[in-house]
């Protein structure tokens, strides 16, 4: 999972059902061709196609690009490496994506309250 100290690096992500690729992209610092590559090697991330064959992303999907933009950039793992540490990482760590929601969510929050208190 992405680590909490690069969680700084990359904006929150706001609560919405579905991400537009360009918003995705903006939400995990990487360019849209990219994700289109990584779709193709990481079948933990699926995109959904709507309206004219456009491409949705959901808020799972955006943790598991910032999983993998962190495993790639931030720990050097090569594709398949990563490809190989998400597959073991889905056994073992199930709740891992629901502690960063959740983690995100208080970051949120904190900000809500700061808002609120100026």
């Amino acid at each position: 999972m992405l680590e909490p100290s690069h969680n700084h690096e990359l904006p929150a992500i706001p609560s919405k059902r579905y991400f537009t690729i360009g918003e995705a992209s903006e939400l995990c610092a990487v360019k849209p061709h990219v994700l289109r590559y990584w779709e193709q090697e990481f079948e933990q991330l699926a995109e959904i196609k709507r309206r004219g064959n456009r491409r949705y992303y959901q808020q799972h999907d955006v943790l598991m690009i910032r999983q993998i933009r962190s495993l790639l950039y931030d720990q050097g793992f090569t594709i398949g490496g990563a490809r190989q540490r998400l597959s073991s990482a889905e056994v073992s760590d199930e709740g891992s994506q629901f502690k960063q929601l959740i983690r995100q969510m208080v970051v949120e929050l904190e900000d809500v309250v700061k808002l609120l208190r100026s």
